[in-house]
C-alpha cells in the first residue's frame, strides 16, 4: 500500500458554508479508479475548550437521487408543519461584531 492509500482521497471540489456557529463543507472526492464521491462534514467550535467537534458524512453516487429525495422531502415536511425563520450570516472572526440579521425575504433554496 502506498502512501497515498492511507491518507483521504483526492479533493476535485470543495464549498465551505459559513451557518452561525456551524460551518459545512461540501468536498467532491476521487477513488483510485476515478469515481467521484461526496463527503459533508459538519464542523463547530466547543466553546468550553475551542476544540472543533467534526461530524463527516460520505454520500456515493449511486446513493445520490435517494439522498436528495429524502432530504428534500424532509426539508418540505418542516417547511410545511413549522415557521422557518430564515437568517443570513456575516463572519466575523470577532464574535462581538458578529452581524446576523434575519428577514423574510432571504431565501435559502437550491435544487437537486
Amino acid at each position: 500500500m502506498g502512501e497515498f492509500d492511507n491518507r483521504e482521497r483526492e479533493e476535485v471540489f470543495s464549498k465551505k458554508v459559513r451557518a452561525g456557529k456551524r460551518t459545512y463543507f461540501f468536498d467532491v472526492k476521487a477513488t483510485r479508479s476515478n469515481d467521484y464521491y461526496v463527503t459533508i462534514t459538519e464542523s463547530k467550535k466547543r466553546l468550553e475548550d475551542g476544540v472543533f467537534i467534526k461530524h463527516k458524512i460520505f454520500l456515493y453516487k449511486e446513493d445520490f437521487e435517494k439522498f436528495a429525495e429524502g432530504l428534500m422531502g424532509t426539508i418540505d415536511y418542516i417547511k410545511a408543519n413549522q415557521d422557518v425563520v430564515e437568517k443570513r450570516y456575516e463572519f466575523s472572526e470577532a464574535p462581538e461584531v458578529a452581524n446576523t440579521t434575519a428577514t423574510t425575504d432571504d431565501d435559502f433554496s437550491f435544487e437537486i
